[in-house]
């Protein structure tokens, strides 16, 4: 039994690692932002409010803390976002970092993404060896590449990091919801007129889970390991949601072409009127990502044994059904 600090506890993979802790028989503490406790607000868990920057509230969390999980993060589709993205994405890691090292915690498991490595080239497979991101890419992915690099920096100083980068997350358990759990409910409620001509590489949020509760204790100091599932086209995603619940959902498919040209309109217009944007350039970037990403690694060294997209999709559904969200 441990006692684990977790920031970013109330997203969608954040709650179910929580209850993976507390099953182990671990003292589980978390960082609450705002007063978000969605998805864990009935748990015995120690809650902490702060945010990353608060340091008072990093050191009580960590105070002997066996094992520290930072998860918490900016994703964004719309750029920088001011700097807000750089500073919760680098600085963030690495305030959090330096307090981890300072207070002694023995383990440290960073959440990055599969977003930090380049997708080109797309003719060779994609594994941890990729060259990560750099300025001239998105926003999001070149701060989940600083991220990567702060961790690195602070295992050279001593601190036992392991670093995850999952793939496109999907799955049940998705309180808040997620991006992609608006996309199945707007599925389920024909909300979604259609869909773009891309794909991504999936991964439910349960193996995620369990891929980084092994890196904890299999993990080796400063490797990523790539956390993921199977690739599909989204179109794909919709034929298994029809077959899962019986609903005719969207066939419309638009040519990534059309959507490219189509996005900074789309993103402008969003911004103006200060919506959720459905698609946007770095949203159909990674649309337009690699169709061969490997976890060979996480596989041989972690154990990492994705389940099916097919499996994660029959129990989305019928968890947004037991909790009466459908």
């Amino acid at each position: 039994m441990s006692t684990v600090f977790v920031t970013g506890a109330s997203g969608h993979i954040g709650p179910i690692l929580v209850r993976k802790l507390l099953e182990r028989g671990d003292t589980v503490r978390a960082l609450i932002y705002a007063g978000d406790e969605t998805g864990i607000a009935d748990l015995p868990i120690e809650k902490i409010p702060g945010d990353l920057f608060d340091n008072e509230a990093l050191k009580k969390g960590m105070a002997g803390a066996d094992v520290v999980y930072h998860l918490a993060a900016r994703i964004s589709i719309v750029g920088p976002e001011g700097g807000l993205v750089h500073k919760i994405n680098v600085e963030g890691v690495r305030n959090v970092a330096r307090i981890a090292l300072e207070s002694g915690v023995k383990r440290f498991v960073h959440f990055s993404s599969i977003h930090a490595f380049k997708q080109e080239p797309k003719d060779v497979p994609f594994d941890e060896t990729r060259t990560l991101c750099d300025a001239s890419n998105y926003a999001y992915d070149y701060s989940k590449a600083q991220g990567i690099g702060v961790i690195r920096e602070f295992v050279e100083k001593g601190l036992h990091a392991v670093i995850v980068n999952p793939g496109g997350v999907i799955g049940p358990m998705d309180w808040h919801p997620s991006r992609m759990g608006h996309v199945w409910l707007d599925l389920y409620h024909g909300k979604l007129p259609g869909v773009v001509d891309g794909g991504f590489t999936w991964v439910d949020a349960r193996d995620v889970v369990d891929g980084a509760i092994a890196a904890e204790t299999k993990g080796r100091p400063g490797e990523c390991y790539l956390l993921t599932g199977e690739y599909h086209k989204v179109i794909d995603l919709v034929h298994m949601a029809e077959k899962v619940t019986g609903k005719r959902m969207t066939h419309m498919e638009t040519p990534m072409w059309l959507a490219r040209l189509v996005a900074p309109f789309a993103l402008w217009f969003a911004l103006l009127f200060k919506m959720t944007p459905l698609f946007t350039p770095e949203s159909l970037g990674a649309l337009r990502g690699h169709p061969d990403v490997r976890h060979d690694k996480a596989t041989n060294e972690l154990g990492f044994a994705p389940r099916p997209v097919a499996e994660s999709i029959k129990d989305i559904y019928a968890w947004f059904k037991e909790q009466n969200m459908l």
